[in-house]
């Protein structure tokens, strides 16, 4: 009996929690209090089974309330889709209707037309090349965009099919072509709006050169943009005799003018465009970075230097060829320091007397030597440098790859540059260095050789002297 009446007790306690649980989820908010007894939890239950009956009864008629309303949306939706399909269906056999008659139309435009069909293709293709020249022609800064948008329109037209370009359009396009043509071979000066290089614009003359080139008041050449018909100063000009030429065809009123005109195009070209983008001589020199100066500087201290002891060796033989015309020893030059020594022992015997002079002749070498050796350390310094300035350049230039890649020319143009501007600078430097060193080694050997002749004939003629006394 006990065991039956504990079996009872927990089917009525799951019973519960299930009823408690619903009642739960019907009202979250309501608190529920712990049965006190079997009697309170049995009629928990009997709460809970009411409660769901109930909601279920609910759910049941919303559900059939709302089947009636989806069956009518449904015969609408229905509905409205058969009058669709039928809409369709009468609009799809128009359009054949249509696509039938537009080519009946088509056929017969074709045979009225004739051969005008090939001639209004001639005009489009004559048009559409017109347009596309008018719009890059140098002429077009002066006559403006109009012509463009005429020749367009008269593509269009002609192209159309529907409708013919007019007696006008034609007589119109073709004195825009003989315009055009004569513009090729004129020198014509108008005022035009030019944009600075630090982007102002001013209202100024200019000077069109056929459809070659443009330059204004001062000479100063410029580029002409097609698409917004804008003319622009060349941020870098060419040589300055071009521009002087250029500047003086601009002043000029007639006569024969010397001008430097490009021919391979109309927006600045591309030999102007070579031209200006050639660095200058001191822009090679900054592309050599730090071994470039240091080169540059070195070859200057060699050729000063090379200057410098030429213009001495110079002044030092012209002393010694006077010195050969004169009885008497003279200090001022190596040659009479010599023979003054023979002047001032004329009694000494023809050994001491020589070992005197050669004393002599060996104390003046330096003088006569003197920067020869460093003329040739720079030499061979100058072409060694060079070659580290190349070394570096290659080590940026793999820098370069490295972080930009291959792909890129510009990234490693600035380490090829200093590579080749500094062997060059270096080959420059050693190339005039050697050859001033071998013209003053020339001279200053001339010399010496003129004080060894001259030393050996005074010790002959001491020896002929002692020889011939009593």
């Amino acid at each position: 009996m006990k065991r039956l009446l504990g079996a009872l007790v927990v089917v009525i306690a799951c019973g519960v929690s299930v009823a408690t649980v619903g009642a739960e989820q019907q009202a979250p908010t309501a608190e529920r209090g712990t049965p006190r007894s079997l009697g309170e939890l049995l009629e928990f239950v009997r709460q809970g089974q009411a409660g769901d009956a109930r909601e279920a009864r609910e759910r049941e008629a919303r559900f059939v309330a709302d089947r009636g309303t989806q069956q009518q949306e449904l015969a609408r939706v229905r509905a409205a889709l058969a009058e669709r399909q039928q809409r369709s269906a009468v609009l799809e056999k128009r359009f054949e209707a249509n696509e039938r008659v537009l080519g009946e139309r088509q056929q017969q435009l074709r045979a009225r037309l004739g051969s005008l069909a090939e001639l209004l293709g001639h005009l489009t293709a004559a048009a559409g090349d017109a347009r596309d020249g008018f719009g890059s022609s140098l002429s077009g800064a002066e006559f403006g965009a109009a012509r463009v948008e005429s020749a367009a329109a008269l593509v269009e037209r002609a192209g159309s099919g529907v409708e013919l370009p007019t007696i006008a359009d034609l007589e119109g396009f073709w004195y825009e072509l003989q315009r055009e043509l004569a513009a090729a071979g004129e020198v014509r000066s108008f005022e035009a709006t030019v944009v600075r290089p630090d982007g102002s614009q001013a209202r100024t003359p200019v000077v069109r050169v056929g459809v070659f080139n443009i330059v204004s008041a001062d000479g100063r050449y410029l580029q002409y943009e097609g698409g917004s018909g804008a003319l622009s100063e060349l941020a870098r000009q060419p040589e300055r005799r071009f521009v002087a030429a250029a500047a003086g065809l601009a002043r000029a009123t007639d006569g024969v003018h010397t001008f430097a005109i490009d021919p391979t195009g109309p927006s600045g070209g591309s030999y102007l465009t070579a031209l200006t983008a050639t660095p200058s001589f001191g822009e090679r020199l900054r592309q050599g970075g730090l071994i470039g100066y240091l080169t540059m500087a070195l070859g200057a201290f060699g050729a000063g230097l090379a200057l410098y002891r030429y213009v001495v060796l110079l002044g030092t033989q012209r002393l010694i060829d006077a010195q050969l015309r004169s009885q008497r020893a003279n200090p001022d030059n190596p040659l009479g320091r010599v023979l003054a020594v023979h002047e001032a022992n004329p009694g000494m015997d023809t050994e001491t007397l020589e070992l005197k002079l050669s004393e002599a002749v060996i104390r003046e070498l330096p003088a006569i030597e003197r920067g020869l050796s460093l003329l040739r350390i720079i030499a061979t310094v100058a072409p060694l440098l060079g070659l580290l300035g190349t070394v570096t350049g290659m080590i940026v230039t793999f820098q370069s790859i490295t972080i930009f890649g291959a792909g890129d020319p510009k990234a490693m143009a600035g380490g090829i540059s200093q590579a080749l501007v500094t062997t060059v600078q270096g080959l420059c430097v050693a190339i005039p260095i050697v050859f001033a060193h071998a013209v003053l080694g020339s001279r200053a050997r001339r010399i010496t050789q003129i004080l060894e002749e001259e030393t050996t004939g005074i010790i002959a003629e001491h020896t002929g002297y002692a020889r011939g006394a009593p």
